[in-house]
């Protein structure tokens, strides 16, 4: 079994991996093209992660987040959550298994218990609760970040989606320590 810091270094890297990835691949699209997620993956800090499919994360809610009460809009706060949720799936993926991007979202449950007001600084935690090879059920948190203030709950439901082929062309450096591990047919090496 791995060591903590050997799990939490290879948790932390499973989800570099996907802003890896991600960020390669926006790099292809034309300069015009805005992706309505970009903004979110460039914003969110990775705190911390776990081989257990938790993450935390940190963000700045910088004024391109907000409505005109000068605070969080509810649909950046969705579209936020997407993203950080998702990025829980990264550690427990494997070849075939909740690969890069997590799938598409089937539903995205929040409840907005206090506002975030511009300007804050807010920490993301998020644990896979049930993991198949269709679906699967993420919860997460929004809060201050001393823990003092919960803003937001989300629970996530995804539903496994294969890979699309030019997305698996764009190698990060994650790559060759999955193949290490998984070998070129899936399964877990011996090593």
């Amino acid at each position: 079994m791995a060591s903590t810091d050997e799990g939490r270094r290879k948790a932390m890297m499973a989800v570099q991996a996907m802003f890896d990835r991600y960020f390669l691949l926006s790099a292809q699209r034309p300069s015009d093209h805005a992706d309505y997620d970009r903004e979110v993956m460039k914003s969110l800090k990775l705190v911390d992660a776990g081989l257990d499919g938790s993450v935390v994360f940190e963000l700045h809610v910088s004024p391109n987040f907000s409505n005109l009460n000068d605070v969080m809009h509810g649909g950046a706060a969705g579209v936020i959550f997407d993203m950080a949720t998702t990025t829980a799936l990264c550690p427990v993926a494997k070849p075939g298994f909740w690969e890069f991007m997590g799938g598409v979202t089937r539903s995205l449950n929040i409840s907005y218990l206090k506002a975030v007001p511009i300007g804050t600084s807010v920490r993301l935690s998020s644990k896979v609760v049930s993991v198949g090879k269709q679906m699967a059920m993420i919860r997460g948190e929004m809060t201050s970040l001393d823990g003092k203030i919960v803003f937001s709950t989300v629970e996530h439901h995804k539903v496994n989606a294969p890979v699309l082929p030019q997305h698996r062309k764009a190698r990060v450096p994650w790559d060759d320590e999955w193949e290490k591990e998984w070998g070129s047919k899936g399964k877990a090496s011996k090593i």
